[in-house]
């Protein structure tokens, strides 16, 4: 092992040794290298005459550049755009996203975090916390109600085991009782339980209230109490985007921290969907622990191998897209930006369930609850959802996702207010169709 690795895991065994414990192999071996980078960034301290260190090109003491690229990006400056960002992210950057988790989730005031890394959206972020702790063979517990590239993620590229739950109970709400079960199960005889938790929800756009949050959180630590290393990953992606005010306003994670020694709580979130940037691809990890001594250590350590899975996978997210969002979310207007963009989503949501609330659906389909996110899921009770998405692409040139047998997905994120009746009047009348077809 590396010895930078080892002295990473010295200073986290020494602040809490059931973390160490569940660091998959990789994790366990990861560190941020002391090479060029490290050296760059002691040069960049210190070389004040010449600094000869890193692979970009420099003219008259400025960034090197083509003014034909930064016509387009007329008010930044090359070195704000142009040059390498750090593996662990723009510190401006990673200090200004802490600070936003703490203003967006009250709870956690006086909560110890780490200091966010930067990641390519939290699809690499997903990658970076398996390559930190999901070995293969690992269970992970996920909702029967789940984004698929999870599978590719975990499943596929890590060769752990995927185990789900039903996400609803009968009725509606979440379904405390099957994820009590299925977590208590996977634990017997485990050493370590990894557990998913994305919300709002994808596909259902379904987000849990505040007693559900403090059910899931109540389950885990329990389970953690009980000997089992839990790994409880948050994924935050549709963060804020809530419109029913009788669901948790924050994050599961503000639940989860402080629990329990063998409960490591992982924050993924970003600007991607919060801020409407998908294409900028800025993700953020953030970790909180049960520590009793070192804690700035422990974190340090946390960061500084996540930072070598980012070196190790991609080098450094984009400098260009870390610019555009911290300039944004120090402007004076983001904040009423972002309440006026909630304010027109939410307006939608509620549309969508005024227009299923008429009963000449309700042979057709049933609507698993939703109350925030982007998207909700039709589940249908007379024909399967593949055919019905052909038909509705083929003969009505309307785009929906089925997932499984029964599920309809519709990403209300992407209708107009007035156009909500038209496509669900459209999907009964495309249903009709294919009933008709195996009348005949």
């Amino acid at each position: 092992m590396n010895p930078l690795a080892q002295e990473l895991n010295e200073r986290i065994q020494h602040a809490n040794p059931h973390v160490y414990d569940m660091l998959s192999q990789v994790g366990k071996h990861l560190f941020f290298p002391k090479g060029i980078l490290s050296q760059s960034a002691e040069a960049k301290e210190k070389a004040h005459r010449f600094n000869a260190t890193i692979g970009m090109a420099t003219e008259e003491g400025k960034t090197m550049h083509l003014p034909s690229v930064m016509a387009s990006l007329c008010e930044f400056e090359p070195e704000d755009t142009l040059t390498y960002a750090p593996s662990f992210g723009v510190p401006e950057l990673r200090k200004a996203w802490k600070k936003s988790i703490f203003q967006k989730n009250p709870s956690l005031a006086g909560a110890d975090l780490s200091l966010p890394v930067v990641t390519n959206a939290i699809t690499h972020g997903l990658s970076v916390t398996a390559d930190m702790w999901v070995d293969p063979g690992d269970v992970i517990v996920l909702p029967d109600k789940m984004w698929g590239n999870y599978n590719l993620i975990f499943g596929v590229r890590k060769g752990a085991r995927i185990v789900t739950f039903p996400l609803f109970q009968e009725g509606a709400g979440f379904h405390l009782d099957a994820f009590r079960a299925c977590v208590q199960e996977q634990s017997q005889g485990r050493d370590k339980v990894i557990v998913i938790l994305n919300f709002p929800n994808n596909p259902t756009g379904y987000s849990p209230t505040p007693e559900e949050a403090e059910g899931i959180a109540n389950i885990l630590a329990g389970v953690a109490d009980g000997g089992t290393n839990v790994v409880a990953v948050t994924d935050d992606a549709y963060f804020g985007l809530f419109y029913d005010d009788d669901i948790l306003q924050e994050s599961v994670f503000t639940r989860l921290i402080g629990r329990s020694p063998r409960l490591m709580a992982v924050k993924l979130d970003g600007a991607t969907k919060e801020d409407y940037v998908w294409g900028l691809r800025v993700g953020f990890v953030t970790y909180n622990a049960l520590v009793e001594r070192d804690g700035s250590s422990f974190y340090e350590a946390l960061e500084r191998k996540t930072a070598g899975a980012v070196r190790g996978s991609i080098s450094n997210a984009s400098r260009l897209s870390q610019a555009v969002h911290l300039r944004a979310i120090q402007s004076e207007g983001y904040k009423g930006e972002k309440e006026e963009k909630v304010r027109i989503m939410r307006e939608r949501a509620q549309e969508v369930k005024r227009v299923l609330d008429d009963p000449r659906y309700a042979s057709a389909w049933e609507a698993y609850p939703f109350n925030s996110g982007y998207f909700m899921c039709l589940r249908l009770k007379t024909v399967e959802a593949e055919p019905l998405r052909v038909h509705l692409l083929d003969r009505y040139g309307i785009g929906l996702i089925s997932i499984g047998k029964s599920d309809l997905r519709v990403a209300f994120s992407c209708l107009e207010k007035g156009d909500v009746q038209e496509l669900f009047d459209t999907v009964l009348q495309a249903i009709q169709d294919l009933e008709a077809e195996d009348r005949s």
